[in-house]
């Protein structure tokens, strides 16, 4: 459920619309092509968690297989990620509630922040406890949609006219050319990231190794069922070409079908969602700053437990960076937290690129071992999903929409590189 919680989001409620109207019925391919890439990342952290069962955070894999620098910016791009998700899910979340509080966007977030806060600095059962219901709101909205969504398709139900001819009747499968499936990858590929949220939230289980190497690849493909399927249906009853982007393509279809309540409902859940990222945002920076701290990458008065076993020093500089988004949000929306939203565009693909460069070095290191789980196909698989990452962030810097993110998030990973640089120098 944590897992899931990290990735079903407003990213597939309510950002797959824009997808859908940029490529056609074939963004199910680029779904699944993201799809694989994602799946091919998360069998590699599973296997060096099986082979290093002392690794205890998804950033450390980097470092033990390419060397203390790696470790750091593969730590700190992470964690900017993730700080950055904090005041975007929160100004979501308090945009939502706005329809039923009147009250300012900045205050409503300051108070989804604060709430946050204080469930993550009461304990790492609190923060899952609280993510599985989230995550159980988000999956069981999906199920029932799923189950009815293809009732209506089959002709179980009346009220829509059964059959998939609308995923082939406006323009045909890919009305925009296969270029526009390969461009979708890069739009489709950052909604389905978070699942390694496993790999950090795994280092406080009674068993880590166990229970990545048991999650990893089964959480993925459930989550790719989710999506293609939810996809798959809402242009059999919706054609594609009547999504509007900004708009969540679930609420059109359950209008569609005739759903009594269809636009609330879905406000619900879409708010649900937001605060399960919410939530997943401020556990994962604080997990990673504190690890960043214990390694001697970030200050040391960071590693500091409170009686719970809280890393509440560094839940507490999340929490206050997420305000301080808020208040560029409010003051510089067209600057500041453009730039700061554009500068994490891409670090996600720089921290898998890292992770599985280290995967193959550390494969290369201990043989061909078969006593505990593996990579498929190794190496070829690994190698395809580097060529399968480069290609998207080539794609991003091709793209027009795109290209901006791409170049700015190149200048926070030359930061990064930068502040290692002169953290090495400094300790010589």
């Amino acid at each position: 459920m944590i897992s899931m919680g990290g990735i079903i989001g407003a990213g597939l409620f309510v950002g797959s619309s824009a997808a859908i109207a940029a490529v056609g019925p074939a963004i199910l391919a680029s779904y699944a092509i993201a799809g694989v890439l994602i799946l091919l990342v998360m069998r590699m952290i599973a296997e060096m968690a099986a082979a290093r069962p002392e690794v205890r955070s998804f950033t450390d894999f980097a470092r033990v297989g390419l060397g203390g620098p790696a470790g750091f910016v593969t730590g700190w791009l992470y964690w900017y990620f993730w700080v950055i998700v904090v005041p975007v899910e929160a100004i979501a979340g308090a945009t939502l509630l706005q329809a039923w509080i009147p009250m300012p966007v900045w205050l409503l977030g300051g108070v989804l922040i604060a709430i946050m806060t204080a469930v993550n600095l009461q304990s790492a059962r609190w923060y899952g406890e609280f993510e599985f219901w989230f995550s159980s709101v988000k999956v069981a909205a999906i199920a029932g949609f799923l189950a009815l969504a293809a009732a209506c398709v089959t002709g179980l139900l009346g009220g829509h006219e059964p059959g998939l001819a609308n995923l082939v009747r406006h323009g045909g499968f890919a009305p925009h050319g296969a270029l526009a499936v390969l461009a979708g990858v890069t739009s489709v590929f950052f909604s389905l990231t978070g699942a390694e949220i496993i790999a950090v939230a795994a280092a406080e289980a009674r068993d880590p190794g166990r229970a990545l190497t048991r999650m990893t690849t089964s959480v993925i493909l459930r989550i790719l069922v989710f999506y293609l399927g939810s996809m798959f249906l809402i242009m059999a009853i919706v054609p594609w070409d009547r999504i509007v982007p900004g708009t969540s393509p679930f609420t059109q279809a359950l209008l569609a079908l005739h759903f009594p309540g269809a636009g609330m409902a879905m406000s619900l859940v879409i708010l649900t969602a937001v605060l399960s990222c919410l939530n997943s945002a401020f556990y994962v920076t604080s997990r990673v700053l504190f690890t960043l701290a214990a390694r001697g990458d970030a200050p040391g008065w960071i590693v500091r437990l409170d009686p719970r076993g809280v890393p509440a020093r560094s839940v507490l500089i999340g929490s206050t960076s997420g305000l301080l988004g808020i208040l560029a949000a409010t003051t510089s929306p067209a600057r500041v937290f453009a730039f700061l939203v554009n500068a994490s565009g891409a670090l996600m693909l720089y921290v898998y690129l890292l992770t599985a460069l280290a995967q193959i070095r550390l494969r290369s290191r201990r043989g061909m071992r078969r006593d505990h789980l593996q990579m498929w196909w190794y190496p070829w698989a690994s190698y395809a999903a580097i060529a399968g990452m480069l290609a998207v962030l080539l794609a991003m810097a091709s793209s027009p929409a795109l290209a901006s993110q791409f170049y700015v998030s190149l200048a926070a990973l030359g930061l990064a590189a930068g502040a290692c640089a002169v953290r090495q120098f400094i300790r010589r």
